[in-house]
């Protein structure tokens, strides 16, 4: 049952809420039967989810319960089978369901009939943009090789045998994955229960509800549920656009809103859960996944290919991505992630398994692409084995991933101390120098890295509860939480020195991996390890008041920001951009000859050291036309990477530069994400060429434009 505050979540406009009742049941594993249909701009099938009562959802004894024993001995299971081989199903033993014709039909109930003062037990999951059509009780006592996992038949409860078969089989021994996962398979294909009504369910915008006439408590609700449905072509999790080709692809949105408008999931981060997926689509297109195989394509219905994936690390659902499109591969062979070994164990490689990168960090230099692949491989350790149990702390996450790029990436170019550190400070100077920027620009609220404070980590009776802010269309494009918790990071690493600090990161991995963390949990065992800290004055209460509960920059911060400014390379910036200002001061007159150019010698500079010689001269209250032009052909500005484009746009715009509105066109077209607030610099001026400009880019590319930022640039220009 739900509580009234639970039902009547209200959650104002930049809110998102997170519905599943995740203290009352479990999702462990989810089977994901899909099509993909381009002509409709819809994905649609089924989804199987298999359910597990939450631990403390009902007292042992009282009716329905379940007695965990079972459980928590489920590594001890041993059966007729060799378990770490696959099973063959029998001939005619998967029994498929019909698939609805139908989407608007199904078993749904209106709000007069639902009513929250039921006393049925309710699964609540979260969804939102969602066609369900059914949803029915699959009756998993049909697998007779799953039988086999009851040892001893006199214990079975006879009127729970479907929940005593799927307790058994999600506990499995992780060594008998491939076993497991089969399994997961036939189970998913079963017929629903005999002579079963579909259950009753009902929908509001955030929510998909099932209830089991009867049923008051979550161990007597189905352990295995099968739900029908389809996307919309508008929803928010799933995009459909095209490729640079102009060819049909679509790939699932992360973020603010994860996976519920793909599928009917638990959001709520404690919900880790592992899932095997097949996926259908017209067999010129290629289908990836977030799994932790290489799909092989084998052949469908006429004119499609099934590509099958599965993750066996209990992940969050927002984990799972998909994107199918006609790519093109590039010609690198990746081993299997999986090792055998003689002992037959089993050894995962994690990795992030899929990495969406924006096409504007595939242009310059390598550096650029360089740190993002860095930064994403990061979030293998912070991100996926270890994450956020608050996702208002996004910090834990995007702060360390930011910390940890840098380490990465110099140890990819194999830099050596000196070089190594100089480059970190350069970097660090340039964080410093958006994250004041951002923080002279944005809402108060959004500056906070822990929004929640000593709330941080609770949750309703049932397990919902809101995400602060998630739904502001501005948040997407703030980095508050990548800069702030970066420099936090740094800060506490300057107090015990990196090397120390980065081999306490491997410990805490260890120790943390698999686990939900809030930030005490870090801060506390860093205080612990190094006892020194706290006799500087450095406790966590001091941490929390200085760092996460305020929008203030700590005193640290704006101390080490000029002695960043001192490392050479930063010098060797300042002394370029002396010679650009002396040189527009001089009308741009190098020579008496005009053909024979300037006397002046201009270094070369690396694209971070050519940021911050840019973002130097927009300070400057005026440079000259001439000046412009010869910064764009001496740094060949418009071939570099999209960070030190977008600062040459910039100039463009401030000093109504026309020759280079072409550059500034191609970059809100072809770099949106980015170009973002490049579209207020050119309405705030008041140029009529430039707000022309920026309304003609707009019209341009507006349907294929992520949602968020399509709503910021149009609360800017219209």
């Amino acid at each position: 049952m739900e509580s009234n505050s639970d039902v009547d979540l209200d959650p104002n406009k930049d809110d998102l809420p997170l519905r599943a009742n995740t203290n009352h049941i479990l999702v462990r594993h989810y089977v994901l039967d899909l099509t993909v249909h381009f002509e409709r701009k819809v994905i649609g099938g089924s989804i199987v989810l298999f359910l597990e009562p939450a631990i403390g959802s009902c007292k042992q004894g009282e009716p329905g319960s379940v007695s965990k024993t079972e459980v928590q001995n489920g590594s001890q299971v041993s059966s007729k089978h060799d378990l770490s081989s696959p099973i063959t199903p029998e001939p005619n033993e998967l029994i498929p369901s019909e698939e609805p014709s139908c989407l608007s039909g199904g078993n749904d109930v209106s709000d007069v009939f639902w009513g929250d003062e039921s006393e049925e037990f309710n699964l609540v999951l979260d969804c939102c943009d969602l066609m369900v059509s059914k949803v029915e009780e699959v009756d998993v006592t049909t697998v007779s090789n799953l039988k086999e996992l009851l040892v001893d038949h006199r214990y079975a409860n006879a009127d729970h045998l479907s929940s005593s078969l799927v307790q058994r089989l999600v506990s499995m021994p992780s060594v008998c994955w491939r076993s497991q996962h089969e399994l997961y398979l036939q189970c998913s294909r079963s017929p629903t229960v005999l002579n079963a009504q579909p259950l009753r369910f009902h929908m509001d915008q955030w929510s998909l509800q099932v209830r089991k006439e009867g049923v008051c408590s979550s161990h007597d609700f189905p352990s295995a549920v099968r739900i029908w449905y389809e996307t919309k072509p508008t929803g928010g999790s799933v995009r459909w656009t095209k490729d640079q080709d102009s060819r049909c692809c679509v790939y699932t949105m992360g973020s603010p809103i994860n996976n519920r408008a793909l599928f009917p999931c638990q959001e709520p981060p404690v919900a880790m859960s592992t899932w095997q997926a097949c996926v259908r689509a017209p067999c010129d297109y290629i289908v990836l996944m977030s799994g932790e195989n290489q799909a092989i394509p084998k052949p469908a219905e006429t004119g499609f290919l099934q590509w099958d994936y599965y993750v066996t690390m209990p992940m969050p659902a927002s984990t799972f991505t998909i994107a199918v499109g006609k790519w093109l591969e590039a010609g690198v062979n990746v081993p299997n992630f999986e090792v055998e070994k003689t002992d037959e164990t089993c050894v995962k490689v994690l990795s992030p398994h899929i990495m969406f990168l924006s096409q504007s960090v595939l242009t310059g230099e390598r550096n650029l692409c360089g740190a993002r692949l860095c930064h994403e491989i990061a979030h293998s350790w912070f991100g996926l084995a270890i994450g956020a149990r608050d996702w208002t702390e996004e910090w834990i996450s995007e702060g360390f991933a930011t910390y940890l790029e840098d380490a990465l990436w110099n140890h990819v170019q194999k830099l050596g101390y000196r070089e190594a550190e100089e480059q970190r400070r350069l970097k660090a100077l340039l964080r410093w120098r958006r994250l004041s920027d951002e923080l002279q620009n944005s809402e108060v609220e959004l500056q906070v890295l822990r929004p929640n404070k000593e709330n941080t980590g609770e949750v309703s009776e049932s397990g919902a509860s809101l995400v602060k802010h998630a739904l502001n269309p501005e948040k997407p494009f703030m980095q508050v939480h990548y800069l702030k918790g970066y420099f936090l990071l740094k800060f506490l690493a300057d107090q015990v020195g990196e090397e120390k600090f980065l081999h306490f990161f491997k410990v805490f991995v260890g120790k943390f991996h698999g686990q939900l963390i809030l930030s005490q949990d870090f801060l506390q065992m860093l205080l612990d390890t190094f006892p020194a800290m706290s006799s500087r004055g450095i406790r966590l209460e001091t941490i929390f008041s200085d760092w996460l509960d305020t929008p203030e920059t700590p005193e640290w911060l704006r101390d080490s920001c000029s002695e960043w400014s001192q490392t050479p390379v930063v010098q060797e910036v300042r002394e370029e951009v002396a010679k650009w200002i002396h040189f527009s001061g001089s009308g741009g007159k190098g020579s008496k000859r005009k053909r024979s150019g300037p006397k002046v010698n201009f270094k070369e500079l690396s694209p971070e050291q050519l940021v911050l010689l840019l973002e130097f001269l927009l300070e400057e209250p005026k440079l000259s036309l001439s000046t412009l032009r010869l910064l764009q052909t001496t740094y060949n500005l418009q071939a570099q990477d999209a960070e030190v484009k977008h600062r040459w746009c910039e100039l463009a715009v401030k000093h109504k530069h026309t020759a280079a509105y072409r550059d500034v066109e191609l970059f809100l077209i072809h770099d949106q994400a980015m170009g973002v607030y490049l579209y207020g610099e050119l309405m705030v001026q008041e140029d009529a060429r430039q707000q022309a400009l920026a309304r003609r880019c707009l019209s341009f590319i507006k349907d294929d434009m992520d949602q968020s930022a399509r709503s910021v640039v149009e609360e800017m220009i219209l």
